[in-house]
């Protein structure tokens, strides 16, 4: 192998060329970085319709033209000097930057690895000037004719640098990245009229839209802008703002690709943004899926850094916390409301209704106005007392096929008058059609055909009964005539013993008994003696894993889970036609009704529009 010696003792400064070219290796990394910069001077210049034309995936050819305010002779030649650019002048500035572009790096340094050509004109102009340059030589300045604003084509990108080429992906890969991002500028500036074109085929083609929820259709199709829902949070204290639109409960995605956040209008990817949705939707939709989101966050520019990265796609937040405690709690309270509305929707009388009629009555969109948690009327749901004989080994009120009342609530006595009334108010209008294989319900229902899935429901009402119930402060106990013995080691012993009192106040009552040895003399009346050890030693885990807890309901979601799942509707279960047609009445309840505890979905509807497109209408 050759060795390259140098003489380190030879310091030299290195041409503009070439310093050019070694900037362009971290602002330009492939041919999307050079779509992203263009467009970002184009919106930066005022440009209110913005044209990207690209061919082999940007690597031979990429054109961008808009109707910005164009640029005069003297700053065409300017904007190609290294740091050239009016949107700072001192490095205070870079606290206020409320523009996409500002360093002044990204044409010198596509012009130092391609064949490039600048056309532009600013209005008090007669004629526009165009320029050549070819690997960062300057070729030719002429005058030219056009319109005002600018156009930049740029041709065999890294031909130059032949090292740099040999990384590029596919065809395929760089239009897909391409692609993807024109789609954000698109939504993220929904008042600029977009056109994109890929080897003469427009791929897309948008123009300007009054509201964000046009543009999601134009560009990401029809289907998704409706399971979507909108945000409008504020926060008057800090000055954050979020708004835009967030999936509906249940509406999920294999990938992260629709889960859009924007800082200033500035597409990032923000592990802090990103982990506050998903946060958000847990338990919300189904587990390993991430809800689609286009989510716009103003805040001051001095509260955000934009300079941490050479090509601008990762910011730093000055307080982290801040940001994420406000956007988790703004889609969770946009959620919630959502869901009231849906529950309102539920109990709305809909005996002889048409199909028609239902689909006009939509409900409207949900609109939160601040951080504070909405005010709206929670419908009174079933509550039935806990039998405290009850076991784990006896059969669920559920799946009883006896002749008398039944509930989709495990493990509970019959539910008193009251609360019969009150399940009669709340039918969700579903007509109960078959049970299929003992694992599946068919409901007709006045927008479609919905498909209940036994299990999984059962697990999501269990879980939320217990859940309310382990919140309960004056939660009930029932006292075991035998205490039962349960033996820690030292570590979870300390945990379980850091948080006793708290456990106590739950319903238990675990008593020290000798060291690392525990004595369980109550437990609550919705927990079984027998799964009461299980139970508690799940809960000591989590308080390991979490570093201790303020409230036991505060880490007992996993634990609820698995005791839900645990006691749940199994398929050798017997089941009568009342007891599906109250599980759905009660999972419609619920606070979260479109997943189980684990995030696996309890229920798929199909449309009669739907169905409808596939038969096709007469």
């Amino acid at each position: 192998m050759q060795v390259i010696a140098f003489n380190m003792s030879s310091i030299r400064i290195l041409s503009d060329r070439v310093a050019n070219q070694i900037a362009a290796g971290e602002v330009i990394e492939r041919p999307v970085a050079v779509v992203k910069e263009l467009v970002e001077n184009s919106i930066d210049a005022g440009a209110t319709r913005i044209e990207v034309e690209f061919r082999n995936g940007g690597k031979s050819y990429i054109r961008i033209e808009d109707n910005g305010k164009g640029m005069s002779p003297d700053d065409s030649l300017l904007c190609l000097e290294r740091h050239a650019t009016s949107k700072i002048r001192e490095a205070a500035d870079l606290n206020e930057v409320c523009s996409f572009g500002f360093r002044g790096e990204a044409l010198p340094s596509i012009a130092s690895v391609s064949k490039f050509t600048l056309r532009t004109r600013s209005k008090d102009w007669e004629h526009g000037t165009e320029i050549l340059i070819n690997g960062g030589k300057m070729i030719e300045k002429k005058d030219c004719g056009m319109p005002v604003g600018t156009v930049v084509e740029v041709a065999h990108l890294f031909n130059s640098v032949p090292a740099r080429r040999k990384f590029l992906k596919t065809d395929s890969t760089e239009t897909a990245h391409i692609t993807y991002n024109c789609r954000l500028f698109a939504v993220a500036h929904p008042n600029v009229a977009f056109r994109v074109l890929e080897n003469g085929r427009t791929v897309f083609q948008s123009p300007a839209c009054e509201n964000l929820r046009d543009r999601i259709s134009e560009i990401w199709g029809r289907n998704l802008a409706d399971d979507l829902i909108p945000v409008d949070v504020s926060d008057s204290k800090t000055g954050f703002r979020l708004r835009g639109l967030t999936a509906k409960p249940g509406v999920g995605r294999s990938t992260r690709r629709e889960l859009v956040t924007l800082v200033n209008r500035r597409p990032v990817d923000s592990r802090t943004l990103s982990l506050a949705v998903l946060d958000a939707y847990h338990g919300r939709i189904q587990k390993g899926r991430f809800p689609p989101a286009f989510l716009f966050l103003e805040i001051h520019p001095q509260e955000v850094d934009v300079n941490v990265h050479p090509a601008k796609r990762e910011v730093r937040f000055r307080d982290d916390g801040a940001i994420r405690r406000f956007v988790l709690n703004a889609i969770t309270e946009t959620l919630a409301a959502s869901r009231a509305d849906d529950i309102a929707q539920a109990v709305t009388p809909i005996a002889g209704a048409t199909h028609a009629k239902a689909e006009t009555n939509a409900s409207p969109a949900v609109k939160v106005a601040g951080i504070e948690k909405p005010k709206f009327a929670i419908l009174p749901t079933p509550s039935a007392p806990i039998c405290p004989e009850v076991t784990k080994t006896t059969p669920t009120a559920l799946i009883r096929s006896a002749p008398q009342a039944v509930t989709s609530t495990p493990d509970v006595c019959p539910a008193p008058a009251a609360a019969t009334s009150a399940a009669q108010k709340t039918t969700p209008g579903w007509r109960l059609i078959i049970v299929l294989k003992k694992r599946y319900a068919l409901f007709d229902t006045a927008r479609g055909l919905v498909m209940l899935h036994l299990r999984h429901a059962d697990q999501r009402v269990r879980f939320e009964r217990i859940s309310k119930e382990f919140k309960n402060d004056n939660a009930t106990s029932q006292r075991l005539l035998i205490p039962h013995p349960i033996e820690f080691e030292p570590l979870a012993s300390a945990a379980l013993k850091s948080q006793l009192k708290q456990l106590n106040a739950q319903g238990f009552q675990v008593e020290e008994f000798g060291r690392n040895f525990y004595r369980i003399e109550a437990v609550p009346t919705w927990l079984s003696p027998e799964q009461a050890e299980s139970f508690i030693r799940d809960l000591v885990d989590l308080i390991r894993q979490r570093g201790g807890m303020r409230k036991p309901s505060a880490l007992d979601s996993e634990a609820i889970a698995r005791l839900a799942v645990e006691g749940s509707y199994r398929r050798s279960d017997s089941l009568t036609d009342q007891a599906v047609e109250q599980l759905a009445k009660d999972l419609l309840t619920c606070d979260t009704p479109h997943t189980s505890p684990f995030g696996k979905p309890t229920f798929s509807e199909v449309s009669w529009n739907e169905w409808e497109r596939r038969f096709g209408s007469d």
